[in-house]
């Protein structure tokens, strides 16, 4: 039985239709005596149906109780509530000034973009597609790095794999919002695959600290160096992929 005035979950009950005959009623008779209630009722019923509509053909899987609206609103209300968290943080932080306030504006500026995820998503696009259009004269595979230093000046070289038995096959101009992006496709005999993809940093030049990090089925390797930041992208499991990991000269 619901309590009157209705709470947030009776209201919710009575938008999805799980009341009884009974307390519809009397759900119904307090809405037409509180119209600024009901009409807050009727946005959500709108809400809900136009998710419903949306979601048409998600409607024949099992149910999902992340979709339901009243956990929709529920979640979003959590969001809002974060967010103004995390501002109040950070004006404290402005406010005290110093080091510690500096880091928190890079933390906050920096901590939804994950490394080389351009490098990354390159690979997913053209490493593994052997009909890309490269750049650059594959018939001459020493040519790859007179192709780089045309385009990215006192970049660091382009690795030398062969040790472990890869060796260029391709390479594609991309571009950034910070200026031209390369990658350029390395094959062994079995025709395993990794990429190696050079770029100018991101925003307010943003070099990076050697690191690595897993993408999936993907693992980059990444650096800095020459005024650019550069990544080797492959397979994260292979055994053939790690010894030319194990082979680059940069610091990783």
């Amino acid at each position: 039985m619901i309590t009157l005035p209705p709470s947030e979950r009776d209201l919710h009950a009575y938008i999805d239709g799980q009341l009884n005959d009974a307390d519809q009623q009397a759900m119904e008779t307090y809405l037409a005596a509180h119209p600024e209630r009901a009409k807050q009722v009727l946005a959500w019923q709108l809400d809900a149906q136009n998710l419903r509509a949306s979601l048409s053909g998600e409607l024949h899987r099992p149910t999902n109780p992340e979709l339901d609206p009243a956990f929709i609103r529920q979640r979003l209300r959590r969001n809002r509530t974060r967010h103004f968290a995390t501002a109040a943080v950070l004006l404290i932080a402005v406010g005290i000034g110093g080091l510690s306030g500096w880091q928190a504006r890079e933390m906050t500026m920096f901590s939804g973009v994950l490394p080389m995820a351009d490098a990354v998503q390159a690979y997913r696009m053209f490493a593994v597609n052997d009909n890309m259009v490269s750049d650059w004269d594959t018939g001459k595979p020493n040519d790859v790095q007179v192709w780089l230093d045309k385009n990215f000046a006192q970049a660091n070289r382009a690795p030398d794999l062969e040790a472990a038995g890869f060796k260029p096959v391709s390479g594609r101009l991309t571009s950034t919002e910070q200026g031209a992006a390369a990658m350029v496709v390395y094959k062994d005999a079995q025709g395993r695959t990794l990429s190696f993809y050079i770029r100018p940093p991101g925003a307010n030049n943003h070099l990076l600290a050697s690191g690595t990090r897993r993408d999936g089925e993907l693992q980059a390797n990444y650096w800095s160096g020459g005024g650019y930041n550069y990544a080797v992208v492959g397979p994260a499991d292979d055994p053939a992929a790690q010894a030319a990991r194990q082979a680059l000269k940069q610091p990783i």
